[in-house]
C-alpha cells in the first residue's frame, strides 16, 4: 500500500492518492487534477477510483474533471443522490484496488451523507489499517454539525454514533487521513499535525474525550465559528455535478480601456490581489481587496457574490492565474479577464485610483492614546476577539461589514483591525464600496500592536501554523 497526501494551504484540504501495485484511487479531490495525474504517472500507476468521502461544502470537488480524464470510477456515499454516473455505496459495502480492500462505514454526523473508506491491506494482514473519514474526524477535533439549517442536534447525535460506535472500534494503530487539517472551518479546533492514528485521537481528541452523549451534542451545537457563504452552495454544486474546469472561462489580460469597458457591467466585481500595502497605495476605485498571500479561497466563496463575473487585478499575470484556480476551488467559475500590466498601466492611462492610508502600530497607539476620536473596528473572528482586544474596539467580523456597514458612521474616522492586516484590508474595501472615505487599515494587525508592546500577547495571533482566523 502507498498513500500520498495533498495538501491545499488556506482551504487546509488534504487529499490522497491511495496506491496499490499497479492501480490507484485519488481521495476526495480538488478541482485543480493536474498533480493527481502527475503523481499516478510518477509512479507507474492508472487511476481506477475516485473516492468521494462526502458532498464537500467547503471546496468544489474535481471528481468529474478526473473521471474524464482518467475514465475511473467515481465512488459516493448511495444517501447522497449524486446526479451524475457513479458507483455508490452503503455500509458494509467493498470493493477492491490490487491487494487493497477498501470497506465502507456510513458515518453521518459532519454532513448527512458521510461516509469513511476502511482499507485493509491484505498484502501484510487482515485488519483494517488505515481509515479516509472525510470530515468525521480530524487530528484533534471532529466535523461540525451544524451546517445544515435545523439539523444541527440530530446530525450532532448521529456524529456521536459515527464516532463511538464505528471509528473508535477500528484497531488503535489503524491511521487516519482526514480531508482537512488546522484552518479549516469545517471544524473548530483542528490540530496543525496532518494524519493520525484511531488510538491516539482516542486517547488526547478533545472532542472525543466528551464521553457523555448529551454533553457532546451541546458542545458541538453552541459557540460554533461562523460559516463562510460559499458553505451552503458547494455541496449542491458537488451533488449536481461541477462545471468541467475545462469548459471554463480563460482569464484574458485587458488593456485598461477594455477593462474600465467591461468593469461598467453591472454583472461584474473587480478583485484586487495584491498585498495589502499595493491596495492601499492605490486601486481602482470600487475594488474588492483579498490578499492572495492570506486566506484567499475561503474569504473570497465568503464575500464575492457568486452570480458575478470577475476581473482581477494582480502584480503579475501567473498571480492572476494563480488567483483564478483558487476561486474555481470555490465555485466562483466566471473569472474572465485581468487588468494588462496591472495598475502601472491604469495610471498611465490617465485612470481615477482610490486609496487605503495605512497605519503602522506605533501611530495607531499614539492615536487611540491622544484620544482624537478614531474608531477602532476589529475585524477578526469572535474567538480571536475573545482572546485579546484593544479596549474600546467594536467588534464586527470582516465578512458581517458586508451588512453592519449601517452601524458605522461614514462621518467619523475608521481603523480596521485584524490579526495581520489581511482581513482588515478586505474590510477596508467593503467599506470603501459602501461609500466610506475616512477608511485606515492597520498594517500588521494585532500581531505587530502586540509586537510593539502595546497590548499583551494575543495567544491566537502567535501561534505560526493554527486556525488563525476561527479560533475560540
Amino acid at each position: 500500500m502507498f498513500i500520498q497526501q495533498f495538501f491545499v494551504s488556506g482551504l487546509a484540504h488534504s487529499s490522497y492518492l491511495l496506491g496499490g501495485t499497479s492501480t490507484c484511487a485519488i481521495v476526495d479531490p480538488r478541482r485543480d487534477i493536474e498533480l493527481y495525474l502527475d503523481a499516478a504517472a510518477s509512479m507507474g500507476m492508472k487511476i481506477t477510483h475516485i473516492l468521494q468521502t462526502h458532498l464537500h461544502a467547503d471546496f468544489v470537488s474535481g471528481h468529474l474533471d478526473l473521471a474524464e480524464a482518467t475514465g475511473a470510477v467515481i465512488v459516493a456515499p448511495r444517501s447522497a443522490d449524486c446526479q451524475f454516473s457513479h458507483l455508490d455505496v452503503a455500509e458494509g459495502d467493498s470493493f477492491q484496488i490490487d491487494d487493497l480492500e477498501i470497506r465502507v462505514l456510513e458515518t453521518p454526523g459532519h454532513t448527512p451523507e458521510h461516509i469513511t473508506y476502511v482499507v485493509v491491506d491484505h498484502g501484510r494482514g487482515p485488519e483494517p489499517a488505515v481509515i479516509f473519514c472525510g470530515d468525521t474526524l480530524f487530528v484533534g477535533d471532529v466535523g461540525r454539525p451544524d451546517l445544515f439549517p435545523g439539523m444541527a442536534l440530530e446530525l450532532a447525535a448521529k456524529l456521536y454514533g459515527s464516532l463511538h460506535e464505528k471509528l473508535m472500534a477500528l484497531p488503535p494503530f489503524c491511521e487516519v487521513y482526514p480531508a482537512h487539517g488546522a484552518g479549516s472551518l469545517c471544524g473548530r479546533a483542528m490540530g496543525a499535525k496532518r494524519t493520525s492514528t484511531v488510538g491516539y485521537e482516542k486517547l488526547y481528541n478533545g472532542a472525543l474525550a466528551i464521553g457523555d452523549r448529551q454533553r457532546f451534542i451541546t458542545s458541538l451545537t453552541t459557540d460554533m465559528p461562523a460559516a463562510p457563504d460559499h458553505f451552503s452552495r458547494c455541496s449542491d454544486i458537488n451533488r449536481r455535478g461541477p462545471a468541467l474546469v475545462r469548459t471554463l472561462p480563460v482569464p484574458a489580460p485587458l488593456p485598461p480601456q477594455r477593462f474600465r469597458e467591461a468593469m461598467a457591467e453591472s454583472d461584474t466585481v473587480v478583485l484586487d490581489v495584491r498585498g495589502y500595502a499595493a491596495f492601499g497605495g492605490q486601486h481602482v476605485p470600487g475594488s474588492y481587496h483579498i490578499d492572495l498571500g492570506g486566506n484567499f479561497a475561503t474569504f473570497a466563496g465568503w464575500v464575492l457574490p457568486p452570480d458575478r463575473k470577475i476581473l482581477l487585478v494582480a502584480e503579475q499575470a501567473h498571480e492572476a492565474s494563480e488567483a483564478a484556480v483558487a476561486l474555481h476551488r470555490v465555485g466562483l467559475d466566471q473569472v474572465i479577464g485581468y487588468l494588462e500590466g496591472g495598475m502601472f498601466e491604469w495610471a498611465k492611462a490617465g485612470f481615477g485610483t482610490d486609496h487605503v492610508p495605512q497605519l503602522s502600530a506605533p501611530e495607531l497607539n499614539q492615536r487611540i492614546s491622544c484620544g482624537d476620536g478614531l474608531v477602532l473596528v476589529d475585524v477578526r473572528s469572535v474567538g480571536e476577539f475573545g482572546a485579546a482586544h484593544v479596549e474600546g474596539a467594536i467588534h464586527i467580523p470582516a465578512p458581517q461589514l458586508r451588512t453592519r456597514h449601517t452601524e458605522l458612521d461614514p462621518d467619523r474616522d475608521i481603523a480596521l483591525v485584524c490579526s495581520t492586516g489581511h482581513r482588515s484590508s478586505l474590510a477596508a474595501s467593503i467599506l470603501k464600496r459602501n461609500g466610506f472615505s475616512r477608511v485606515w487599515n492597520v498594517a500588521g494587525g494585532m500581531t505587530g500592536f502586540n509586537a510593539a508592546g502595546f497590548a499583551p500577547e494575543c495567544p491566537l495571533c502567535v501561534v505560526p501554523h493554527g486556525p488563525r482566523f476561527m479560533g475560540r
